[in-house]
């Protein structure tokens, strides 16, 4: 008879939330509700052997030590599976089923390593265990490559064969492809599952469509309590029993599932929400690893369609196989726009010649400590320079842009800062690097992005730097600097918190902030001989 199955992956894949740590009372009330909820199999964490064994963690590094913590629970009617990602935990850590509280083992497995991945579910079958071979990015599979692993899937019949949207990119056609493809190559007896992400908010649908078409196979859908999983979650369970009681004549306890939602998973939920977030759309709709996006956003340069428009250079395999290195290569590549500037280098030189310069930066000391720019102004009437932004109550002559964002964010100001001075016949330059492309018509003065940049640091396009590099080519001796605070253990860095682009976490890494440092610093011994560098403001910075 043909079956519908609820499984959960709480304990597992929601264990990316808080690195598995639920806490020994939680792993314990979440079992036993999901038992109690009549839930059909519950996948209780990873077997990985890298790991030790943490009585308040559900990832373990053998069956031994899964042993510890399930055994003296009551499944009831349940199947209790675990995970193995494989190459992660040897065949040797695994004892026979007959030895452990485990029905199942479920293996996932890139596409590369499959033929390994179903050699190592056939040594697990041998010890007795229902073993499910979950095939992760399902995606990067074409039909060929899909109806080869199926072959080897029929060839060692496992209990289950699981298709996994690890990215959350399928919409319903894509998903009834695949599952039509391996429900009618697929041997009789063997479970089809299904592993679904919510980028799209596509994965309830998304399941009801797998659980609806028309098969041969019984199958299986997986979900979280609600929702509880990486990136922008999964399939909440309480969703898909709900419907699953209405239409499927299924009747598990829902109030069992919204008590240890609201006991259990809630705290977490508050602590690290999970869900759906433009970081997870861009990364779907452009079907790459997420990661991907995180590296560029967190450059704080480039504008959403940037953004884009660099993913959508990601090509073949590399789009789902996140590598670092590739990503630099093309982002600087893309801001690279490399031109000739030759000519305003010399004409940036003749106007700096014999100027007091006074660089103005977006620091909280600009503003903590106007008095002392005021006095400074005052006195030298310099030569004021800013760096991607307009200050306020000083009037720059000029301002540096190497950031494509802020330059979306600054276009109005600076037209009409143009137009100003038209009308009272002064001159406001426009010096931006090639990576900035301007609205309509052209900068001042252009530089070569790629000239300026330092390849061999954290973050190469540090715009202090390439401004004080680009004043050292051009002969300036001398240079005074306002607003340059350098990075807080607090991270409160700016005077307008808006031109903060970081988000939270990245607020909260102090190193990091600390190395940032640390590397202006270097730059300023470095320039020690050829410029002086004073700070007006206080400053972390020292020359």
């Amino acid at each position: 008879m043909r079956e519908r199955k609820l499984l959960d992956c709480t304990l597992r894949d929601g264990g990316y939330v808080n690195d598995w740590e639920f806490g020994k009372e939680n792993i314990v009330n979440i079992f036993e509700r999901l038992v109690g909820a009549g839930v059909d199999i519950i996948e209780v964490g990873f077997l990985d052997d890298r790991r030790v064994y943490d009585p308040n963690r559900t990832i373990f590094p053998d069956t031994e030590s899964l042993n510890k913590t399930f055994s003296k629970l009551d499944p009831g009617n349940s199947m209790v599976v675990a995970m193995i990602d494989y190459g992660t935990c040897a065949i040797e850590r695994i004892q026979p089923q007959k030895d452990t509280c485990l029905d199942g083992i479920r293996v996932i497995f890139k596409k590369a390593k499959m033929k390994g991945a179903i050699e190592f579910c056939a040594k697990l079958k041998a010890l007795g265990y229902k073993v499910f071979a979950n095939a992760v990015s399902i995606t990067s599979y074409n039909d060929r490559e899909l109806l080869d692993l199926v072959d080897l899937v029929n060839d060692i019949e496992p209990y289950a064969m699981s298709m996994v949207d690890t990215y959350g990119l399928m919409h319903e056609d894509h998903v009834l492809h695949y599952f039509s493809l391996i429900d009618y190559n697929l041997k009789p007896g063997i479970m089809i599952g299904y592993h679904s992400h919510n980028n799209f908010q596509m994965a309830y649908s998304n399941s009801i469509q797998v659980l609806k078409a028309p098969a041969s196979h019984s199958v299986n859908v997986d979900a979280s309590l609600y929702g509880m999983g990486k990136s922008a979650g999964n399939l909440p369970i309480e969703l898909m029993a709900m419907y699953m009681d209405t239409n499927m004549g299924k009747n598990y306890g829902m109030s069992q599932l919204m008590e240890t939602i609201d006991l259990n998973i809630m705290p977490f939920f508050n602590r690290t929400p999970w869900g759906y977030k433009l970081f997870f759309y861009i990364a779907a709709s452009n079907q790459c690893h997420p990661n991907y996006v995180k590296q560029l956003m967190e450059k704080q340069t480039l504008s959403l369609s940037q953004i884009n428009e660099l993913l959508q250079m990601l090509q073949g395999e590399k789009k789902l196989l996140y590598d670092k290195d590739y990503m630099e290569s093309l982002y600087q590549e893309y801001q690279g726009h490399d031109c000739s500037d030759d000519q305003a280098l010399a004409e940036l030189t003749e106007y700096w010649k014999d100027k007091n310069i006074l660089l103005i930066g977006p620091g909280r000391n600009v503003e903590n400590q106007k008095e002392r720019v005021d006095a400074f102004v005052g006195e030298h009437h310099p030569e004021i320079i800013s760096i991607n932004y307009l200050p306020l109550h000083v009037k720059a002559n000029c301002v540096f842009i190497s950031n494509s964002k802020r330059y979306m964010m600054l276009n109005t100001s600076l037209v009409e800062m143009q137009e100003e001075n038209r009308e009272n016949k002064e001159n406001f330059r426009v010096i931006a690097t090639s990576n900035v492309t301007k609205m309509s018509g052209h900068f001042d003065y252009t530089l070569n992005y790629s000239t300026w940049i330092d390849r061999s640091a954290e973050i190469v396009d540090n715009s202090f730097v390439m401004l004080l590099r680009v004043l050292a080519k051009c002969g300036v001796k001398k240079v005074s600097c306002a607003g340059f605070d350098g990075y807080s253990e607090d991270g409160k860095n700016y005077f307008n918190a808006g031109m903060d682009y970081r988000n939270e976490r990245e607020k909260r890494d102090i190193e990091k902030s600390l190395r940032t440092n640390r590397y202006v610093n270097t730059v300023l011994a470095d320039l020690a001989d050829r410029m002086t560098v004073e700070f007006v403001t206080d400053s972390r910075y020292h020359a």
